[in-house]
């Protein structure tokens, strides 16, 4: 195997072209802040939507931007119980009617 092996530059590795006349996008650096302590640096383009929190590379921690920006609150709807869900389906007299009616049936078994 040895015999077939390539020699020289591997494949697709680097690259003979220099830098120069090559215009790098505008970049801006954001600091971010870990709960843990940590603190690291990314790079983004200016043209890109800046991210408020990012995942800490140290200890996987959700980490928040050091220039004090926050994110937005989301609209939270408040938890629906069993019984909105069942006045979503039922009127209250409907619901009377219901219960008057699961009684009498009730009452009519003979309890041992």
């Amino acid at each position: 195997m040895a015999d077939r092996a390539l020699r020289g530059m591997g494949l697709g590795a680097k690259s003979f072209e220099d830098e120069e006349g090559v215009e790098f996008a505008a970049r801006k650096v954001l600091g971010f802040d870990c709960p843990k302590g940590h603190h690291f640096e990314m790079t983004f383009s200016t043209e890109a939507e800046l991210p408020v929190e990012w995942e800490c590379p140290r200890c996987g921690a959700t980490a928040v931007r050091s220039d004090g920006t926050k994110p937005e609150d989301k609209e939270t709807k408040p938890p629906r119980t069993h019984w909105d869900m069942l006045l979503e389906r039922r009127s209250i007299p409907e619901l009377e009617e219901l219960l008057a009616e699961r009684l009498e049936v009730i009452r009519k078994i003979p309890h041992y």
